[in-house]
């Protein structure tokens, strides 16, 4: 058939055909032309992983064998700039339409607001939707019209909204081809010769692929969805969904999950079954922060790099190469932390609880940069995804405002005989250590020399003695938190003394990742002192806030002040012509939470795309106080006017728990002073 007047449908986090709006759409319009574009330059340091690669691989080659039952097939272009790539098969195909999903991670926003301003000026008609979430994030606000700032208060309203999440949409019966015969795809190369050797591994275990991901659904509402309350922190059993990776890939759809959860939750009220019930409540409050991720990534979108909470900016944190060497091997000394990361290397999946085991150990014993540990995690895991990973550490490091205090450390010893009572996980994962009585399996270095030598242990040597006591690493975190109190309030006497910005503040200071990483270093781009200014169109679908400070470094840092006096009416600018510099990019989150998209356990993990090369410059309008989306009417973005001293009250092992550690110190508990970003009319 004719390419002429046919749609484009862009994949890229959504592969999947079952409820995939932009899919449904293309295929009402007529011909489809269904386009993936792999331009992973484009992430800067956030370019995906060995595993996440793996993954990405098998998922595509299921999609395209899914498109080809239904009569077309899927267009693969390798590209170091997506919408260059769109625009040259618009011109090959003749395309005059342009459908695709939403994402809500800052280099995601700032690509799809562009594509929008670029096809439609060469007169291509592009429509976004809403894929990967209950609700849209600027749907869910408090009464005053403004974003929440507690998980608690946003789920609660998500759970209270006037309408339900749209029910998922079937798979079409039928796809028409455009014609795509000038328009040739390219071979997508995802590992080398070094990576396949591992990657054939990860095949066992794991079945990429959204049909895989129906079955895995499936599965788990029929099976382990009934114990979850009782066995979600067992680290030496499957006890979790493991949906997070086939949600990060938008194999399955949240709306798809919600609903089969939901319709689990009814049953067994009705039976009276109270243990089904709370399952479902706990289980819905991880899709809960999943959720939650993409809404502060949206409204906070430098919150993968700085901490929400202003203070966190003075914490003298620890460069340590050594420290962070021997996490990242499992050679801390610490049974329970050293399994887990034995466990991520060999398999790209940590237990949800085992996530926020070793990521607090990285921030409050080692008090090692968060942004070093989110790195690694991201490179390591099956499911790394931005915003989660961002909500993650940034939860573990007690910079939300329902966050765990930043003073409370959890002893793996402890923690150990919780998740794992047995020392089966910590067998499984430490072969030197198996021989190890129970008792002592959690704390070998207390454990008799005769208890030691039968078990064929030599401390220091076939294993090691603990890098860090757990008593001196809470003085040293005593003292840290004392010297930032210390510099945050005399950054603060600064400011309001008129003086410039402070004392010297750990966000102007970025601490470079580790060479030893092992990690693709992609040079940070920098804001361009001068901007071309163009006008913005205005678009109909999604709100796409403007980014500058976060992904572009820029010459000044807002201080820490009550949002309420922030609101700036300013014009956000997006870089053109980048510069680049040699520095990379200071320390990031730690990814020890438990990951809302793994719906496995109450705390969130994350993951996480960062950093943009080559964004051209644009400017956003400011807009109006509302504007139509697809018939409804959308309230304009602007930063909360919330701060976050408000209490929070939830359980004791995730997002949710008061923090006396922030009661202590009330002035101090305000939102970073971000610059207003504007938002496309």
């Amino acid at each position: 058939m004719s390419g002429g007047g046919c749609s484009i449908v862009w994949f890229r986090r959504d592969l999947r055909v079952e409820d995939n709006p932009a899919l449904a759409a293309g295929v009402r319009a007529g011909a489809v032309i269904a386009v993936f574009i792999w331009a992973p330059e484009e992430e800067g340091h956030y370019y995906p992983g060995r595993v996440s690669r793996w993954w990405l691989k098998q998922s595509l080659a299921h999609l395209d064998s899914s498109l080809k039952s239904l009569g077309t097939s899927l267009v693969t272009k390798r590209s170091t700039d997506s919408i260059s790539s769109l625009l040259e098969i618009v011109k090959s195909t003749g395309a005059t339409q342009l459908f695709f999903n939403h994402l809500y991670d800052p280099i995601s926003l700032v690509r799809d607001h562009r594509a929008k301003e670029v096809l439609t000026a060469q007169g291509i008609s592009v429509r976004s939707f809403n894929a990967d979430l209950l609700y849209e994030p600027w749907e869910v606000n408090d009464e005053e019209g403004r974003p929440f700032t507690t998980f608690s208060a946003f789920w609660e309203k998500c759970l209270s909204m006037p309408y339900d999440p749209e029910a998922p949409l079937l798979p079409p019966k039928r796809i028409i081809p455009g014609d795509a015969s000038r328009c040739s795809s390219d071979s997508l190369v995802f590992e080398d010769e070094s990576e396949k050797g591992s990657n054939a591994l990860l095949a066992r275990a794991w079945s990429p692929g959204w049909s895989n991901a129906d079955k895995a659904l499936t599965t788990f509402v029929n099976g382990p969805l009934l114990e979850y309350s009782q066995n979600r922190r067992k680290a030496d059993s499957a006890t979790t969904s493991f949906l997070s990776p086939h949600l990060h890939f938008g194999e399955v759809s949240v709306r798809k999950v919600f609903h089969f959860v939901r319709i689990k939750q009814v049953l067994w009220a009705n039976e009276g079954n109270k243990a089904g019930e709370e399952s479902v409540n706990l289980f819905l409050k991880s899709i809960g922060l999943r959720e939650y991720s993409r809404y502060m990534s949206f409204n906070h979108p430098y919150s993968h790099e700085r901490p929400l909470l202003g203070h966190l900016r003075y914490f003298p944190w620890v460069v340590d190469e050594g420290y962070f060497k021997a996490w990242r091997q499992g050679r801390t000394g610490y049974p329970l932390v050293d399994a887990g990361m034995r466990e991520l290397w060999a398999t790209g999946w940590l237990h949800d609880r085992i996530r926020v085991v070793v990521s607090s150990f990285f921030v409050k014993v080692l008090q090692l940069p968060w942004r070093w540990g989110m790195k690694y995690f991201w490179d390591t895991l099956l499911d790394a995804d931005l915003e989660s990973d961002a909500l993650g550490w940034q939860y573990i490091s007690g910079t939300l405002p329902d966050g765990r205090e930043f003073d409370r450390i959890d002893n793996p010893q402890f923690v150990g005989y919780k998740c794992d009572p047995h020392g089966e996980y910590v067998r499984r994962w430490l072969p030197e250590l198996s021989r190890l009585p129970t008792e002592w399996i959690h704390h070998p270095w207390n454990a008799p020399e005769s208890v030691l030598e039968a078990a064929g242990i030599e401390l220091g040597s076939n294993y090691p003695l603990p890098i860090v006591e757990i008593d001196s690493a809470k003085v040293r975190l005593e003292q840290a938190l004392s010297q930032m109190w210390q510099h945050e309030a005399a950054s603060r006497a600064a400011v309001e003394n008129g003086m410039e910005e402070g004392h010297g503040d750990s966000a102007d200071s970025p601490i470079a990742f580790p060479q030893a990483m092992h990690m693709e270093m992609d040079h940070e781009p920098v804001r361009n002192n001068n901007p071309v200014i163009v006008t913005v169109r205005r678009y109909e679908d999604q709100m796409v806030p403007s980014m500058t400070s976060s992904l572009f470094r820029v010459d000044d840092e807002e201080t820490s002040v009550n949002i309420r006096n922030s609101v700036v009416d300013t014009r956000a600018e997006v870089p053109n012509d980048v510069n680049v510099t040699e520095g990379p990019r200071r320390d990031t989150l730690d990814q020890a939470v438990t990951q809302p998209a793994r719906t496995n356990t109450t705390p969130p993990q994350f993951n996480f795309v960062v950093g943009r090369r080559n964004s051209e410059d644009s400017t956003a309008e400011s807009s109006s106080s509302t504007r139509e989306r697809d018939g409804g009417v959308v309230p304009v973005w602007s930063p909360s006017s919330t701060n976050y001293s408000d209490q929070y009250v939830g359980d004791d092992n995730g997002i949710g728990t008061s923090s006396s550690y922030l009661q202590r110190h009330p002035q101090s508990h305000q939102l970073m002073n971000w610059q207003r970003l504007s938002q496309t009319g």
